[in-house]
């Protein structure tokens, strides 16, 4: 479980929160810190410069018996522990001072005298002094030509603030680490819930229930998006399925059929075995039963590579009136044994970048079915213009119709409404026809009335200049 838990996305998220946080908290403690710290010495500092001043204001009036007696007022009135003055020679020899026996051990610095008489200007130095462990801020200043004052304040009080900082800054560190972690943690787990909820989705989906659907939260966030998206796919994914399960039944049954056929003629041919007639037929019926299989699987490969994009579709530019004008043709013997009125108005000259072939077996699809379900006497016209961008083949007969209800369902594949059954047929044609259509970048719109007829409208783009 620990293991799991270390190597969820929510667990390296409230480590990165966390030590984010942290790293800032700490940054920004810091920088208070030495601000304080250079403040308190700067104040310190300026306070041993204001004696200093007052040093050489005395010195110039009263002479160094007055520095004399200023080291001891000011000693008594700061407090002996607190502040020390010394009055020097540029040699280092010490000519007066204040009362000494707290700061005895704090001894004249050679090197910060040097540095005094060659750069001229003031040295400060901070010191430890060893019987107390307290720091002390040490100054050396000219206050007259011949007389130096290194005077030194405790810095007890600034210390102990600092330490006292100090350790506010690690107990808050430790709150600060602590209360990150938890509000990361809680954070990331409630930002993360969305993905829970998906990943508990997944789970719970098998091949046999996909009503599953995430729940969405309504906040219109990156998650209610990932929700949505899962829930399309969801939805996609079972329409996938129950169409695949539909296809299955209806190739089983369609199968079914030719398949039982070749088997009738079979035991028909071993009833009769002295009758070669019976075996020629049955070979006869075989081949074509064998056929109708062969062009049911053909024309599912050709749909299905179509649809996952693999079919090689051949586009060059093509005589688009000359096909449908060429196809019709093909056609008229056909609506003339049944006596149907067979009539076609194409405009002349309309090129298309296309497959010929396979928009000629869409169009010869769609124009076959107008036949098929068109009863004598009967109408089929067929039109072709250019209008605009768009090319219009609009094929209308006054055939049996289509219900309604099946009109979405007529392009599905092996789909085939009860009014056609007693016609021969895969159920295929529409299915492929619409296909091969949208690889041009077209669409099929149907409208039906039953018993009056049908019209199919197949509209391409002038030109297709998305297939060039």
């Amino acid at each position: 479980m620990k293991h799991k838990i270390f190597n969820t996305i929510a667990f390296r998220l409230t480590l990165w929160f966390t030590g984010i946080f942290t790293v800032c908290s700490g940054v920004a403690f810091l920088l208070f810190y030495f601000l304080a710290a250079q403040t308190i010495q700067t104040r310190i500092d300026q306070e041993l410069m204001d004696n200093a001043s007052k040093f050489s204001a005395i010195i110039r009036r009263n002479g160094l018996l007055g520095a004399r007696e200023l080291a001891v007022v000011e000693a008594q009135a700061a407090g002996e522990k607190l502040i020390f003055f010394r009055l020097l020679y540029p040699t280092g020899e010490v000519f007066a001072s204040s009362h000494m026996s707290y700061w005895k051990q704090v001894h004249v610095s050679r090197n910060a005298l040097q540095a005094l008489i060659i750069e001229k200007k003031p040295i400060f130095e901070t010191i430890s002094i060893r019987s107390t462990r307290e720091k002390a801020r040490i100054l050396y200043s000219f206050v007259a030509a011949d007389a130096i004052l290194q005077t030194g304040t405790a810095m007890d009080s600034s210390t102990k603030f600092l330490s006292a900082f100090e350790k506010v800054f690690m107990g808050a560190m430790g709150f600060i680490i602590v209360f990150s972690a938890l509000s990361g943690w809680l954070l990331v787990r409630k930002a993360m819930s969305g993905v829970t909820s998906i990943t508990r989705t997944a789970q719970n989906i098998t091949g046999s229930s996909l009503e599953a659907r995430v729940p969405r939260t309504g906040n219109k966030d990156e998650l209610d998006h990932l929700a949505s998206t899962f829930n399309a796919m969801l939805d996609r994914i079972e329409a996938l399925v129950k169409s695949i399960r539909e296809m299955s039944d209806n190739i089983a049954h369609d199968l079914k059929t030719p398949i039982a056929r070749i088997r009738g003629f079979a035991e028909l041919s071993l009833t009769n075995e002295e009758n070669l007639d019976d075996y020629r037929a049955m070979a006869s019926n075989t081949i074509e039963e064998s056929d109708r299989l062969l062009d049911m699987i053909n024309t599912m490969l050709v749909i299905s590579k179509a649809e996952a994009g693999e079919e090689d579709f051949i586009f060059k530019q093509t005589n688009l009136s000359l096909m449908i004008q060429s196809a019709c043709e093909l056609f008229a013997p056909l609506a003339e044994d049944k006596n149907i009125r067979f009539d076609h108005t194409i405009e002349e000259q309309i090129f298309l970048v296309a497959d010929m072939k396979m928009l000629q077996r869409a169009f010869s699809n769609l124009l076959d079915n107008a036949i098929k379900y068109t009863s004598e006497n009967g109408k089929v016209s067929v039109i072709v213009f250019k209008e605009s961008d768009l090319i219009t083949i609009k094929i209308e007969d006054t055939g049996i119709g289509i219900a309604p209800e099946h009109l979405e369902k007529i392009f599905q594949r092996f789909y085939r409404a009860e009014s056609s059954r007693t016609s021969a047929g895969t159920g295929l044609g529409l299915s492929l026809a619409r296909t091969i259509i949208h690889q041009h970048h077209g669409q099929v719109l149907v409208t039906s009335y039953p018993g009056k007829g049908s019209v199919f409208v197949m509209t391409l783009p002038y030109c297709n200049p998305g297939v060039i």
